[in-house]
């Protein structure tokens, strides 16, 4: 029997909102932005509540965010770029630094951080995930609203 059941929406409400996105790739990021930005507005987060910061590429994106974090007074951030694979290993360390800068910014600070940062084997990948076949920005952004309903249910449940 389950004791207790909380789960998210994306209408966490009231919400301030850090958007972090690189300008290398920028025709896809751009794309990514512009779903991300629909996808909050949609769920009713107005233009004031919105921070965007632009970096110049994924691999930047930690120090960014947790910039962001820690000089905005935000709910939350969306993490926007692209990683493709090239023909050396630099993919992997760009890759794996970032996905391992968002996750120790998440445990440190107890914000969630969506991860939006493409990591494909070529542009036309890339370019269906930015819009042709969906829009990760966007699912990154209901994401983060998802876990700011979520954190928003757990305080609440403390008192």
């Amino acid at each position: 029997m389950i004791l207790e059941l909380i789960e998210g929406n994306t209408t966490p409400g009231k919400s301030k909102i850090g958007i972090v996105v690189s300008r290398w790739n920028s025709m896809i990021t751009e794309k990514m932005l512009e779903g991300a930005l629909k996808a909050l507005k949609g769920n009713g987060i107005v233009e004031e509540d919105i921070t965007i910061v632009r970096c110049p590429g994924s691999y930047e994106i930690p120090l960014a965010v947790q910039n962001v974090i820690e000089h905005r007074d935000v709910d939350g951030v969306i993490a926007l770029g692209v990683v493709i694979r090239g023909g050396t290993p630099h993919f992997e360390y760009v890759c794996d630094a970032v996905n391992r800068g968002i996750t120790d910014l998440i445990l440190k600070h107890n914000k969630p951080v969506a991860f939006g940062v493409l990591t494909t084997d070529d542009v036309k990948q890339a370019l269906e995930r930015a819009g042709e076949k969906g829009n990760k920005g966007g699912e990154a952004a209901l994401a983060l609203l998802e876990m700011i309903s979520i954190e928003q249910k757990l305080r609440s449940s403390d008192n």
